[in-house]
């Protein structure tokens, strides 16, 4: 398990994971914000957090807020890096044709915390041969 020193500006209490299996921690939503359909914002969750070199924070949707109400992350996953020391915002979207009321403490949003590693590009003129290929969208079927 990896510390995380966290700033909270707002009112809502720190994000928590719901069980011991669960990957994410839910955000909430520091404001009170009507979402009208097709309309997107930036939600802000009053946190700001120094995640480690190494790692990022995912910024991922809500399946239940997904499925039940068309509320979904735009840019699904978002990204937080581990230089980022602005508060934490969610780009909410209403995918609905109703507006949607967003209460302050509502939770928006989950927050994965991964490893990931930057990559040294080696610029080349060709590269090996696999079975795929060239192979893209659907090359394989559906079956």
């Amino acid at each position: 398990m990896v510390n995380i020193k966290v700033i909270n500006k707002g009112e809502q209490k720190l994000p928590e994971y719901k069980t011991s299996g669960s990957a994410g921690m839910d955000l909430r939503s520091d404001i009170e914000i009507t979402l009208g359909p097709g309309c997107r914002t930036l939600v802000p969750t009053g946190l700001v957090m120094s995640i480690p070199k190494g790692y990022e924070g995912q910024i991922r949707p809500r399946s239940g807020l997904a499925f039940t109400n068309a509320i979904t992350v735009l840019n699904s996953p978002g990204t937080i890096d581990s230089d980022f020391r602005g508060e934490i915002q969610v780009l909410l979207i209403n995918l609905s044709n109703t507006a949607f009321l967003i209460h302050r403490g509502d939770r928006i949003a989950q927050m994965i915390i991964s490893r990931c590693e930057q990559a040294n590009l080696i610029e080349m003129d060709a590269l090996d041969k696999t079975e795929r290929g060239f192979g893209g969208y659907g090359h394989t079927g559906v079956e």
